[in-house]
């Protein structure tokens, strides 16, 4: 039961699958190679940018919005001028508004790290929304696309952007895609984007806004607070759903009993839903303030004295925590109080052959090995992953105009396998690596610009980034009793992505629109 396999230090965050094979980019119709170069080289066919702007329509609130979507690469280089890659992105602009410059801007992404912004384009803001069985598997094509009235157009515009080795973005020139795969490279990469964007649509006047999902929440903190100290681009909100900024606080890492103390309210909440507990509470939101209080006291304490608990101490612990999270006394005592994600997932429902999801504790699936440790697969991300890809590429293709064949990479395993997790914060480098931590880039950040709102989503039923950890992690920021106030917090009665429960969306846009109303004023 102590198996701690390399998966789950790293499993995190949102959505790695496996990588897909990208082909070479077809040289333009009207290349004409030099007659020393070989056409396949840099030389012979420079990397360039492509633009596929679209006008639409679109009714929100019973108001009829006109925008032009704008699909297109952004070239990067480096300080030589030399090109570094083509970034992917997708812009709605509100086209029937009289002066752009003030209007709210939001730069949104996903996580992984190697996931594209697929997710939150296709499921939360975008103005057109895959079409999705709520926790349950969406049967396959064809699938359906349809208005989003729940999209943010209304409130601000959208820029959704792809990191390089995701979407269609890629490293160009001498450049390699993993030159770009570490926390500090992919800041860089996202500043220069953004520096681009505001320069050329002049944007500097606007209300800027930074929306991150799961990794992408790590670099927010990150990408917000290097805007602000490196470029001057002060940050009006960030919008943080799904979070984790400090690794270590869901890292079931060997001898740190801190992420099995903050994982006991979510374990709670699934458990309730599952209908796993002996005796289960009438009343969840009371039963997970009573969890929470649990983890933080009797659990902690008992944890805290690893080998020296006596028998009789473990045995009361693991008949109230059997209470709270719907595991037997026995299982308990046998895994020394300490059960990871992924043995719970299977665990909780092994008795009805079924594993919880990771994303999505609502979720279930057959579990096909009985005597497994560890789960399997995760049923919240298989569920939807076939849906939102042929989505987003018939949705490219058809209504962006997007003339690109090479495949959409909605999920790369490449990028965060490969990925650098070394990172240089305000207070420099450490000597000894430890777990990856932006919480002092969100502290200078919001130091440096008291302004700086920051709002962060939380679903009860996400295993990914369980709810506990966040607030675990913002009450150690140890700001300001006045910066402190600066940050706001939701919650939402579905998992990670809580926009795939319909009526988590509209809540969600809802709280997000209310948020960037304030931010701007």
């Amino acid at each position: 039961m102590k198996t701690f396999p390399a998966s789950c230090a790293l499993a995190l965050f949102l959505l790695l699958g496996h990588s897909t094979i990208v082909a070479a980019q077809e040289p333009a119709k009207d290349a004409k190679p030099a007659a020393t170069a070989d056409a396949k080289t840099p030389e012979a066919n420079p990397p360039k940018e492509e633009t596929w702007p679209s006008d639409h329509t679109i009714k929100i609130n019973n108001q009829s919005i006109a925008y032009k979507a704008t699909a297109s690469t952004t070239l990067l280089k480096d300080e030589k001028g030399e090109p570094t890659a083509l970034i992917y992105s997708t812009a709605y602009t509100r086209s029937d508004t009289k002066d752009s410059s003030q209007r709210p801007i939001a730069f949104i992404y996903n996580g992984g790290p190697g996931s594209a912004s697929i997710w939150l384009h296709m499921g939360a803001f975008g103005p057109r929304r895959v079409v999705n069985a709520d926790h349950a598997f969406t049967p396959p094509a064809p699938y359906k696309l349809e208005d989003n009235t729940n999209s943010l157009l209304d409130k601000t515009d959208m820029v959704f952007i792809d990191p390089v080795g995701t979407g269609f973005s890629r490293a160009v020139g001498k450049a390699q895609n993993k030159d770009f795969w570490g926390v500090d490279q992919d800041v860089k990469m996202f500043a220069q984007f953004i520096n681009i964007y505001i320069n050329r649509n002049n944007r500097w006047n606007s209300p800027k806004f930074l929306i991150g999902e799961s990794y992408g929440t790590f670099r927010s903190a990150a990408l917000g607070n290097y805007l602000q100290q490196h470029d001057g681009i002060y940050i009006n909100g960030i919008v943080l759903i799904s979070s984790v900024l400090n690794l270590g606080t869901i890292s079931f890492n060997p001898g740190d009993d801190l992420p099995f103390i903050l994982y006991v309210p979510s374990y709670a909440a699934t458990a309730a839903y599952q209908k796993a507990l002996a005796d289960p509470p009438s009343d969840v939101p009371a039963f997970l303030a009573e969890a929470r209080k649990f983890a933080a006291t009797d659990y902690a304490a008992a944890l805290m004295k690893g080998t020296n608990i006596t028998a009789a101490e473990k045995s009361d612990i693991a008949k109230k925590l059997s209470h709270f999270i719907g595991l037997s006394d026995d299982y308990l005592l046998k895994a020394d109080l300490r059960v990871n994600l992924q043995q719970f997932n299977v665990e909780l429902m092994r008795s009805h052959g079924l594993t919880t999801g990771r994303y999505d504790a609502r979720y279930t699936m057959p579990t096909y090995d009985m005597l497994t440790e560890f789960a399997e697969d995760d049923p919240s991300y298989t569920a939807v992953r076939g849906a939102f890809t042929a989505a987003f590429n018939s949705y490219a293709r058809e209504e962006l105009k997007v003339t690109e064949e090479r495949s959409y990479e909605a999920l790369s395993g490449d990028v965060g396998q490969n990925w650098d997790w070394k990172h240089r914060g305000p207070q420099g480098g450490g000597f000894f690596p430890g777990s990856a931590n932006v919480a002092g880039d969100l502290i200078q950040a919001l130091m440096t610009n008291p302004h700086l709102q920051v709002q962060v989503e939380n679903g009860f039923y996400d295993m990914a980034t369980p709810f506990y950890a966040t607030e675990y992690t913002m009450d150690h920021l140890f700001l300001p009793g006045n910066l402190r106030a600066n940050i706001h917090f939701e919650y939402y009665g579905a998992g990670h992505m809580m926009y795939l429960h319909e009526e988590d969306l509209t809540k969600l846009k809802s709280n997000i629109a209310t948020f960037i109303d304030t931010a701007s004023k």
